[in-house]
């Protein structure tokens, strides 16, 4: 399946764009909360019981431990320019839990650096999407 599509296999047609277009939204807070340094608005985008792995893969388990690690590295976080988070690809696992692709450009004057990050996500009782299993990966070059 190519970059920018959707899997949306088993799942009813109205549906599933609904669905798409909710983890779209969440994927754009997680850009508005980190280009905003707004930990606590990050923090509402995750389970309870969510795993994390940062892109320098520091494993955090729990909301408690995430809300720990971004409360004291997000606010801080130095970067000089903008940053983009785009869906690239959502497959569906089941019609309550998607694996999200997602490309993170970090743009500087200094130029762009890239991230990879992978979202599992699952849509809760009350049809929210939230972040369940996360790893942040860094693209290298070369």
């Amino acid at each position: 399946m190519e970059a920018g599509t959707q899997s949306i296999d088993g799942i009813a047609g109205i549906e599933a764009i609904a669905d798409i277009e909710a983890i779209e939204r969440v994927v754009a807070t997680v850009e508005r909360t980190q280009r905003d340094k707004d930990a606590e608005g990050f923090l509402t985008l995750f389970r309870p019981d969510a795993l994390w792995t940062t892109g320098h893969g520091r494993v955090l388990l729990g909301l408690d431990t995430i809300a720990e690690f971004t409360r004291a590295v997000l606010p801080q976080a130095a970067w000089d320019g903008d940053v983009t988070y785009e869906v690239i690809h959502t497959q569906f696992l089941r019609p309550d839990v998607a694996a999200v692709k997602v490309r993170q450009v970090y743009h500087s004057a200094e130029g762009k650096t890239e991230g990879a990050p992978l979202y599992v996500m699952t849509k809760q009782q009350d049809g929210r999407w939230l972040l369940h299993a996360c790893q942040n990966t860094e693209v290298r070059g070369g």
